[in-house]
């Protein structure tokens, strides 16, 4: 389970729900739901990146700088690079993965939809996605929106998360449910 699967405290939903204000006043949501998606996605793959927002070694000035030239770099909206910035400023840097699953959560509910995250062994073609979202739409009776990501740990098959709802058919969790039967055979 990573950070961004679980919204830890009050915090997150404040500062989302504060960008998600700021975004509509200034009439750049979609904007802004693009800026974090790229965010999202630079957490996800660095390492680095990661470690810095969390770290408590560097000054708060400068972790704020540095901040900001990664959202400059990024080309993302001024509202997102002093989002980021006060965030960071806040000490919540590395919230930021959570405050953006929250933000997603939040804008894909204003627009009548859910947020399933699937995590698969592999890489799901563009026709599993849709048969996956559209058996999704039919058991929820509401637009999905998909968060992918792949864990090859899992071995084969998916997990999807959905709201409080957990689809688990991977075969890693299929083999621990057969292993956990045997022992008690």
């Amino acid at each position: 389970m990573t950070s961004e699967d679980v919204i830890t405290g009050e915090a997150p939903a404040r500062y989302a729900k504060a960008l998600i204000d700021l975004a509509d006043d200034a009439k750049s949501l979609v904007r802004v739901e693009k800026d974090l998606t790229d965010i999202a996605a630079a957490f996800k793959e660095s390492d680095e990146l990661r470690r810095f927002a969390i770290s408590p070694v560097f000054a708060t000035e400068d972790k704020v700088a540095a901040m900001i030239a990664i959202a400059k770099a990024a080309k993302v909206s001024e509202l997102t690079q002093q989002f980021m910035g006060t965030v960071t400023a806040n000490h919540r840097a590395g919230e930021l993965p959570m405050i953006i699953a929250a933000f997603n959560e939040m804008v894909a509910l204003r627009r009548g939809s859910q947020v399933a995250k699937v995590t698969s062994a592999s890489k799901l073609t563009a026709a599993q996605l849709t048969q996956l979202k559209s058996k999704l739409k039919a058991e929820t009776g509401k637009t999905v929106d998909m968060e992918v990501s792949v864990d090859p740990d899992l071995l084969g098959g998916f997990i999807v998360k959905l709201g409080s709802r957990l689809y688990d058919a991977s075969l890693k969790t299929k083999l621990e449910d057969l292993r956990l039967a045997l022992k008690t055979a």
